[in-house]
């Protein structure tokens, strides 16, 4: 069995809440499913979950290249020499990254996030496509990070074939 969940912002990729931060529990989902992979609390967006263990085990080995698509609304202006430097790979603290497919795209039709992100006046902000085939810890947020691009919201769009494509926030079917 293979679901998508659309992950709500500020809902904790595991069935068991943490402290004032809820889990997967309370979405109504089938038991003996499990995430293939993660999102961060504060992450929106795709979310595969399978009862089978060899999948799980698939989509989550970094050997496999599986992409990963996130739409990522960045603080700043990304110029050439950043997103240049993105499809080459950055270096990070725990290493270099593959290089990732990124273009700048206008913006996306989202739901609206709750809590809705901090706008500046004065800081222009804007949205990029981002495909990465690795899954680090938080790290398309610390690869924008590093190009001077800080990250305000982040929504993983896809994994492999499967989109979030028509879920609200909350919500799952079967793929």
């Amino acid at each position: 069995m293979i679901l998508l969940l659309n992950k709500p912002m500020n809902v904790l990729s595991q069935f068991t809440p943490e402290g004032r931060w809820p889990g997967l529990a309370g979405l109504g989902l089938p038991k003996d499913v499990y995430a293939a992979g993660r999102l961060d609390r504060d992450s929106e967006g795709l979310l595969v979950l399978t009862d089978d263990g060899r999948l799980q085990a698939r989509i989550t080995d970094p050997r496999r290249e599986t992409p990963k698509t996130y739409l990522a609304l960045v603080e700043g202006v990304p110029d050439g020499p950043a997103l240049d430097a993105l499809r080459r790979g950055v270096t990070l603290k725990d290493g270099a990254t593959r290089p990732a497919e990124v273009e700048a795209i206008d913006p996306p039709g989202l739901w609206p996030r709750d809590p809705p992100v901090r706008v500046r006046k004065t800081v222009p902000d804007a949205w990029l496509r981002l495909t990465i085939t690795e899954g680090r810890n938080r790290q398309v947020r610390r690869m924008c990070a590093h190009v001077g691009l800080p990250v305000l919201r982040l929504v993983r769009w896809s994994v492999g074939e499967w989109s979030v494509d028509g879920l609200a926030p909350g919500e799952w079917r079967a793929a």
